[in-house]
């Protein structure tokens, strides 16, 4: 390629990438030390304001219900317990001002014989980028115990 006009396009078009996926890569990981430290407002802060956080118990519908869940007896349960909420590196595809994130998380919680891993989960985020930043539109997360909705979901994810 010898047009600088050309490569310099091509450039900018690399560049732009990279930044979405770097702040993709930073708002899917802001999730775990944000959930476990019970920061609801920070968790809620991810989401557009009509997103999704299913799961296979059901779907927390809008900021006001995630932040909610962080909230709830339960995961101030896990919390106050010692528990950790670890994501495997994410396979993220951008296209356009919409992107699909694909990843492992692992429920990792604190007990009287140490730590044990509570749950291994495929999970699915759809993010959109809103007024200049990224948000979580869905994200679906499929505990991985045999069942075929699991393996589908991280399968998707990789075609």
């Amino acid at each position: 390629m010898t047009d600088p006009t050309e490569l310099v396009e091509q450039l900018a078009r690399r560049v732009e990438l990279l930044e979405d996926t770097l702040a993709i890569q930073q708002l899917v990981t802001t999730y775990g030390p944000a959930v476990d430290s019970g920061s609801a407002e920070a968790v809620g802060a991810l989401w557009t304001e009509d997103g999704v956080y299913e799961v296979d118990s059901g779907a927390y519908r809008g900021r006001d219900q995630i932040m909610a869940m962080v909230r709830s007896e339960a995961h101030q349960g896990y919390i106050h317990g010692g528990c950790g909420h670890m994501l495997d590196p994410l396979n993220i595809r951008v296209d356009g001002d919409t992107a699909v994130v694909i990843c492992h998380s692992q429920l990792i919680l604190n007990t009287d014989k140490g730590f044990r891993v509570q749950r291994v989960t495929a999970n699915r985020w759809e993010l959109v980028r809103m007024d200049g930043r990224w948000q979580v539109k869905l994200r679906i997360a499929r505990v991985l115990d045999g069942r075929a909705d699991a393996r589908d979901l991280l399968a998707a994810g990789v075609r």
